[in-house]
């Protein structure tokens, strides 16, 4: 950047939350000594004082979003917290009245909080630029930090009171954000200088003051602020002394008349019979691949779209071809629109993740999301489950609410009992949505219409009547648990009394649910029949929600146990095991099984689901009870003259999950990773549970990029053995191949766009764009395995949180300190 430049980014771009950091209380606390009459002997107690920092954001003078806490810290002085804080609300909701409040409270007074005092900072200096780096505030002893617009508390210490230490500390602030050139030997000196100035200046003021050190984020440019929105008021006139005006451009984002009569002229269709007989030339040609390797979340140029319009003839042989025409044709105008769907019809047929992206949102044609469907139709009853979670949010993509696609959906349900079930259940979950519950229920009316009208020509060649009834009393089923859930729930005492609680009620009063009148379909997998609940083999996890975890008999004799879950949004937890399900898939028609497990959720409700129960334990209790992961799998498959005293297929099976696990979790950008997540069975398989987080978002700042811990190293045999490079070269190939399908995971994570799962819900677009970065589209296949060394071995080199074992976190332990 040269010296005339100004380089800045606008605050309304920034989607980041605010953060910022609290680091000490300077300055000497006044006296806590209390005398109390009731002591021993009538001792003064010197209480130590125990500090929090309350930390509220306030716009325009009021209040906005949640106040944050730092933890207590009580050792000192200076009071030192060093805590990053987190805000809700997000830089591009500042406005010019935005201040930070922060009050400091000391605990240690009882039970009522005692009051050290309060400050404000504005977050914008007087040229509306954001401050970033550290900031001293001066604490107003005895007041609660005031957020109004008019701050009685204002930390910023008054001009006239102002001495050489809050200049020097103002010129640190500059020196620390690169402002002042660095000089090692010269800086040492004036540091030592700048100790012996505040020693002084601290002997002169004695303890009357106190502050507090808040160190702001600070970014690669200056931030500049920019309201949301057109700014309707009048800039100021421009004065000689450069400050930055304002300027709402009302223009920006809206069509050229010149350009769009040019793109007119371009495409006069009295040009047809001319364009079918063009051909493009080898650099043409080259410019068409090139946009058709584009992914689906790809917006097209002008010039793109005018080239892929003029050669439409000639690209009717190549079926990947289609979705980008369509995304080139102006729909408004009725007679292009018109030509475009006859080429359609004439097209090569395209394949089943093509026609997904025809069904996302950027195709409102009517015309266009029937042959979508018509390309479906192919589809086999297996595939066609892949991707029926999708297919029922692209429901709210349609034009009516007896579509095309609906009908689809619901005839191909009549002659398959699984997808009936499943389709009746995610239709079922979406009728909380208010915006889209009638067209959600008329698909569910046509579904149980239509199955009821068969007769007995319904599929599994029941009676449809009865088939309905069976997925009904499904619901009746879920409705009951969650009524004993409630019952357990309210039981004082520990978990083992809540676990008495339950096998009594479904030995006693419940005990309808031991033997059901008939029996019902599993809701986790419709084609089992489930027959009662086996009471003494039932039991509850700890924790907070008390999960329920039920032994089913099944009709032909053996047994089937599931969690069941209330209080809990599972919504998001379905789609990432739907997502590791469809990998494995992907994988194992490449010849390569990693030995996953994508164990079966189903969301029952907006806050209930059940999932399947796999017998398997943490890692982090592993750990604690075996040491290593090595130890644990020599308990289950000894070899003495096998590999680390383990047989070699188990330590295959572990090395091959391992990498299945590390890819998929790098590609949808699973966070909040921790030995309490990472679950082993006793064949070996490793995987992951509890997928709070998704696509980039994780609650621990600056993550690794792959979630592999030093365990998982060192059961392989460390860095450097041929297990570990085993376990590189399945990553390698397991991501290239997932890579051949980005275009299929992106449009169906496209057709989620308008769900209510959380971390999609938030931004959608920039949680697809943070997928398609995931894929690097912009490598080819040696290039990949470079790059997914090196990020292995930056995360191997990172810092793996561990936390303690504290029973059963979200799912799947079976081994609890639960006495059966």
């Amino acid at each position: 950047m040269t010296g005339n430049e100004f380089r800045f980014f606008l605050s309304c771009d920034i989607n980041l939350p605010v953060t910022f950091r609290i680091e000490k209380l300077e300055g000497h606390l006044p006296s806590t000594n209390s005398s109390n009459p009731a002591d021993i002997g009538g001792i003064v107690e010197d209480k130590k004082p125990e500090l929090y920092v309350e930390c509220a954001l306030y716009i325009d003078g009021a209040p906005f979003g949640l106040p944050m806490r730092t933890r207590l810290e009580s050792s000192g002085p200076p009071i030192c917290w060093g805590e990053l804080i987190t805000l809700s609300t997000k830089y591009r909701d500042l406005t010019t009245n935005s201040q930070l409040a922060l009050t400091v409270w000391d605990v240690s007074c009882g039970k009522n909080e005692g009051l050290i005092g309060g400050a404000t900072i504005h977050l914008f200096n007087m040229k509306k630029q954001l401050k970033t780096g550290k900031h001293k505030l001066r604490l107003w002893q005895g007041k609660e930090a005031d957020g109004s617009i008019h701050s009685s508390t204002p930390g910023k210490v008054p001009k006239e009171e102002r001495g050489e230490l809050e200049r020097l500390e103002k010129l640190v602030n500059k020196y620390e954000r690169g402002q002042i050139q660095r000089f090692d030997w010269l800086d040492r000196l004036a540091f030592k200088a700048m100790e012996k100035i505040k020693d002084l200046e601290s002997s002169k003021n004695g303890s009357s003051h106190l502050y507090v050190l808040v160190d702001f984020c600070s970014f690669e440019h200056r931030v500049v602020l920019q309201e949301s929105g057109p700014n309707l008021l009048i800039p100021a006139s421009i004065t000689s002394t450069n400050e930055l005006v304002t300027v709402w451009d009302p223009e920006v984002g809206k069509i050229n008349p010149s350009e769009h009569k040019q793109l007119k002229l371009a495409r006069s269709l009295n040009r047809g019979i001319i364009d079918r007989d063009l051909k493009p030339s080898s650099t043409e040609r080259k410019s068409i691949q090139r946009i058709l390797k584009y992914p689906p979340t790809r917006t097209l140029s002008g010039d793109e779209r005018q080239l892929l319009w003029k050669f439409r003839f000639s690209l009717m042989s190549e079926k990947r071809a289609l979705t980008k025409f369509l995304r080139c044709v102006e729909w408004s105008d009725v007679q292009e629109a018109k030509q475009a769907i006859e080429l359609m019809g004439r097209w090569e047929m395209i394949d089943v993740c093509d026609a997904l992206e025809l069904l996302s949102p950027v195709f409102e044609s009517e015309e266009v999301r029937a042959h979508a469907v018509r390309v479906l139709e192919r589809a086999d009853d297996e595939e066609l489950q892949c991707y029926l979670l999708q297919l029922v949010q692209a429901l709210r993509f349609e034009r009516s609410d007896k579509s095309r696609l609906s009908q689809f959906l619901v005839q191909r349900s009549l002659s398959n009992i699984e997808l009936a079930s499943f389709l009746r259940w995610y239709v079922a979950v979406e009728l909380h949505d208010p915006a889209y519950a009638k067209r959600f229920y008329s698909t569910y009316e046509m579904l149980e219409e239509n199955l009821i009208k068969l007769g007995a020509g319904a599929c599994d060649g029941g009676d449809g009547f009865k088939l309905w009834q069976s997925l009904v009393r499904e619901t009746e089923l879920t409705a009951q648990l969650c009524s004993v859930m409630r019952d357990v729930r309210n039981v004082r005492g520990g978990t083992q009394k809540k676990i008495e609680k339950l096998r009594h009620l479904l030995s006693g009063l419940l005990s309808e649910l031991t033997y059901f009148e008939e029996p019902i379909r599993s809701p986790l997998a419709p084609t089992v029949l489930i027959t009662g609940i086996i009471p003494s083999d039932s039991s509850i996890f700890k924790s907070a929600l008390h999960p329920l975890r039920l032994a089913f008999r099944t009709a032909n004799g053996g047994c089937c146990k599931i969690i069941f879950k209330k209080g809990d949004d599972l919504r998001q937890d379905q789609l990432v095991v739907q997502m590791v399900s469809l990998m494995d898939r992907l994988l194992k028609l490449e010849n390569l099984d990693l030995h996953l497990t994508p164990y079966r959720v189903l969301a029952t409700g907006h806050d209930e689901g059940m999932m399947e129960f796999i017998p398997s334990k943490s890692l982090a209790q592993i750990l604690s009870e075996h040491r290593s992961i090595t130890s644990y799998l020599q308990k289950f498959h000894p070899d003495e003259e096998g590999p680390f005293g383990i047989t070699a297929t188990c330590l295959e099976t572990f090395i091959k999950s391992c990498a299945g696990y590390s890819v998929i979790t790098y590609i949808l950008g699973i966070g909040d990773r921790h030995l309490d997540n990472l679950l082993l069975r006793d064949d070996g398989r490793l995987f992951h549970v509890d997928f709070g987080f998704i696509l980039g978002r994780d609650p621990k700042p600056f993550p690794p990029p792959m979630k592999l811990c030093k365990e998982m190293v060192e059961a392989m045999g460390g860095a450097e053995s041929q297990y570990y490079t085993r376990f590189k070269s399945y990553c390698c190939e397991a991501y290239n191949i997932l890579r051949k399908s980005s275009n299929l995971i992106l449009n169906l994570f496209h057709l989620m766009a308008g769900s209510n799962i959380p971390d999609i819900a938030s931004d959608p677009e920039k949680g697809i764009l943070k997928l398609q970065e995931k894929f690097r589209l912009d490598l080819d296949d040696e290039e990949c395995i470079h790059f997914f060394q090196d990020l292995i071995n930056e995360s191997v080199s990172a810092l793996f949180p561990q936390m303690r074992y504290t029973g059963c976190k979200g799912l799947l332990e079976e081994e609890m300190c639960i006495k059966m």
